[in-house]
């Protein structure tokens, strides 16, 4: 591996650290994100000594985490415990260092850089005396998971200082690289807060199209028949999603290229055999009411009012009588009032709501 290539590995290595620690800084990490963090500790003494550096600088090792299961001396502990090398009787003495450096503040560089150097060298031992497979020339960044439940919202600043809200319902992965920062909608509803980097394409891949910005805001959908695609500002590019990473789009598998550019409060929704040749203008700040945890609707009717409320709702709303569907709705919801909800629903001329213990059934007087 030449220098040059040393340095972009140590510069991933770095950003994957700073990752971690702004994941597990956001909130406590999940079983599945901790058993992640566990294996990308022990691929290498490299990405503790980088994660321990992050520590350091951000605050003391003391406060890294306040369930000691899931603190960054808990994950080392667990790696201990997982590791079968026969170099294992140098641990306690280095979780020992740390926890003596973790108990003040580091008040000074050197004893930062002494307590980084006693364990990156311990980690080292271990890890050179352990049977590996090659480590590949080709740095590979650690994907980081987000998901929420039904009624759920979240958000989560992201390493390179990008904002991801996440709906109801909502599944995303992020993997960051050097040349790219790329998320994967997998379900549900996000609203992405870009970060300018020219130099880093910022792409969302989401059913059947990928989405590729700088430094810009947008919301992508994910519905059962196609997804949508709203610009809140800036301006975005859509285009065909690859087959998988690595693969070309369209234009290379005999298809014509096929590209939309999309700027503030334009949107444009995209099936799996229907591209759309130019957007549509939308109000986007109703379109992303969600994320002050509201809906808005403007003479829409009721069918698709209930449709989408049964997205936040804990009971479903079902219209039992068909020519109430088609009823106009006007009005802005709080997602996370339905007793509010089914109180205009009463106030409704002709319509009368009936609430069972698992759901709300809407029917003509």
């Amino acid at each position: 591996m030449t220098s040059n290539d040393e340095r972009v590995v140590q510069a991933v290595i770095a950003e994957q650290a700073s990752e971690w620690f702004v994941a597990s800084d956001e909130a406590p990490l999940g079983a599945e994100e901790s058993a992640a963090l566990v294996a990308w500790l022990k691929a290498s003494p490299v990405n503790v000594r980088e994660l321990l550096g992050v520590a350091a600088i951000a605050r003391d090792l003391r406060t890294a985490g306040a369930d000691p299961e899931l603190s960054l001396e808990g994950l080392l502990e667990r790696a201990r415990h997982e590791d079968d090398s026969p170099a294992r009787p140098f641990w306690p003495r280095v979780l020992t260092a740390v926890r003596e450096v973790g108990v003040r503040r580091w008040r000074a560089g050197r004893v930062a850089m002494a307590a980084l150097a006693l364990v990156s060298l311990g980690l080292f031992s271990l890890w050179i005396l352990r049977p590996r497979e090659p480590v590949s020339n080709r740095a590979q960044a650690t994907a980081l998971h987000f998901e929420t439940r039904h009624g759920e919202q979240q958000t989560h600043r992201l390493a390179d200082g990008s904002v991801l809200h996440l709906n109801t319902d909502s599944s995303v992965a992020v993997r960051f690289t050097q040349a790219e920062r790329r998320l994967t909608l997998t379900s549900g509803e996000a609203d992405f807060e870009v970060a300018h980097a020219p130099q880093r394409p910022f792409r969302v891949v989401a059913g059947p199209l990928e989405v590729i910005a700088r430094g810009t805001q947008f919301d992508v959908r994910l519905r059962d028949d196609a997804t949508v695609v709203t610009v809140v500002e800036g301006r975005i590019v859509v285009e065909p999603a690859p087959l998988a990473d690595g693969l070309s789009t369209g234009a290379e598998r005999g298809q014509p290229s096929r590209f939309v550019e999309l700027g503030p409060n334009q949107q444009i929704t995209v099936s799996k055999d229907e591209w759309p040749l130019v957007p549509v203008d939308v109000d986007a700040e109703r379109a992303t009411s969600w994320l002050h945890r509201q809906i808005a609707f403007n003479h829409e009717p009721l069918e698709r009012v209930a449709a989408e409320f049964n997205r936040y709702a804990p009971k479903p709303i079902e219209i039992t009588t068909p020519e109430l569907r088609s009823l106009k709705i006007s009005g802005v919801f709080a997602t996370d009032d339905p007793a509010a909800f089914i109180a205009f629903l009463r106030s409704l001329e002709g319509v009368r709501v009936d609430e069972t213990a698992t759901r709300i059934r809407v029917s003509k007087k």
